[in-house]
């Protein structure tokens, strides 16, 4: 017997956030990027340098996935990784030149990319989903 999810609402949520997630997974492999890289260098375009334990935690990845990501941006010559003067322990990390140069080019396009899947709604929509998806996170 095949069991069916009962709650439409978090049925069309789930399907919404993997159709969001398949889209911008396809807008950044355009740029040769997966969604964890593009995620690490837009922290670290947005608030500068970081250690990988605050990148870690605005993204949401272990620090095992961190390190593999972090290696393959660093080859690719976006990001450098400096030890903390002040504690050994503590890897810095931030944008090179290149990083920069890469983020100006596809954050507008991604700002358009994001505002194009959301245009559907009118603002008071908008304000109401986002009202009701705190609603739900806040009881999680």
């Amino acid at each position: 017997m095949e069991r069916k999810c009962s709650n439409l609402s978090f049925l069309i949520l789930m399907q919404t956030s993997k159709a969001i997630h398949d889209r911008i997974k396809e807008e950044m492999a355009k740029n040769k990027l997966g969604i964890t890289e593009y995620s690490v260098l837009e922290v670290l375009y947005q608030k500068g340098k970081q250690t990988i334990q605050q990148i870690g935690n605005c993204i949401l990845v272990s620090s095992g996935s961190m390190t593999y990501c972090l290696d393959k941006l660093e080859q690719r010559g976006l990001l450098c990784r400096n030890a903390c003067t002040d504690d050994r322990r503590v890897i810095h990390v931030a944008l090179t030149d290149d990083g920069y140069a890469l983020m100006n080019e596809i954050m507008p396009k991604y700002h358009e990319f994001v505002h194009q899947m959301f245009d559907s709604l009118d603002s008071d929509e908008a304000e109401t989903l986002v009202h009701l998806l705190k609603k739900v996170r806040n009881k999680v």
